[in-house]
């Protein structure tokens, strides 16, 4: 099924990389004009070079209010995808074995990153043909399943998928639509950090401990891949998901309900 998104804007905020990348191709792919945040300007060029017509990119802190509400204003946006987050980088279990501090970066990025996107886009959202707007924002099955392996994460990823729900019925009259996004088991950088963090056995690869995981958590056993969440991103933007908000979409390969 091919998605028109002609004459349609998206904002990913997080696009640099992995997933976020992925999303932005899938939009740019059906059209639609993209623009990609992200603090790595690096990625963002070399993104911008293998993508070039329709997309913008830009280098915007969203820990920074401020800096975000200025990037935000005057800018055209229907489609609004928040896919940046980080991870503590420090082993989660059991969870004491962690400092309280060690929370607030996760959170000020994972969680209030999100909050300050929307804050920001909300005028952008309300103008214009408001019935075809949308807003989609990246969680995890970690924050339905309580994962040992970061609570920061965990906890920052359920926190999400409650906002979700709460901005999907304020923006419901408008008709704007509000969603999250369950990614399951991806080879990213940052799944590569949680390996990082976690490892016991110094002998032991990141493909091994990958390859066991994927066995032990996901019915279907077998990995998720970046452009799955870019397809399923678009599918949600588009008249076909006219009627879907408020809802957490697992593309997870059964992790949640294997759980």
């Amino acid at each position: 099924m091919k998605i028109d998104l002609t004459g349609q804007s998206a904002v990913v905020i997080g696009g640099a990389k992995g997933i976020g990348a992925a999303i932005v191709r899938s939009f740019l792919d059906a059209g639609a004009r993209v623009t990609a945040l992200d603090m790595d300007n690096e990625a963002l060029l070399v993104l911008s070079q293998e993508n070039g017509e329709n997309l913008n990119t830009a280098v915007v802190d969203i820990t920074d209010e401020t800096a975000l509400n200025e990037f935000a204003s005057g800018e055209a946006v229907d489609h609004l995808i928040c896919a940046a987050a980080i991870g503590s980088g420090k082993p989660g279990f059991p969870f004491w074995k962690m400092k309280p501090r060690d929370w607030s970066k996760v959170i000020d990025v994972t969680l209030m990153g999100t909050v300050n996107a929307l804050h920001a886009f909300v005028p952008a959202l309300l103008e214009g043909d408001t019935q075809r707007k949308s807003v989609l924002i990246l969680s995890s099955v970690a924050g339905q399943i309580g994962s040992q392996t970061d609570p920061p994460y965990s906890a920052s990823k359920a926190a999400v998928i409650n906002f979700a729900q709460c901005a999907a019925k304020d923006f419901a009259p408008y008709g704007v639509r509000v969603n999250a996004l369950s990614p399951g088991m991806v080879k990213t950088e940052l799944n590569e950090s949680v390996f990082e963090a976690n490892r016991k056995d110094s002998s032991s690869t990141y493909d091994d401990w990958a390859e066991e995981k994927i066995q032990k958590t996901s019915p279907l056993g077998r990995w998720q891949e970046p452009e799955e969440f870019g397809a399923t991103a678009v599918f949600l933007a588009s008249e076909g998901g006219r009627n879907i908000t408020g809802q957490t979409i697992n593309v997870d390969g059964g992790q949640v309900m294997h759980s």
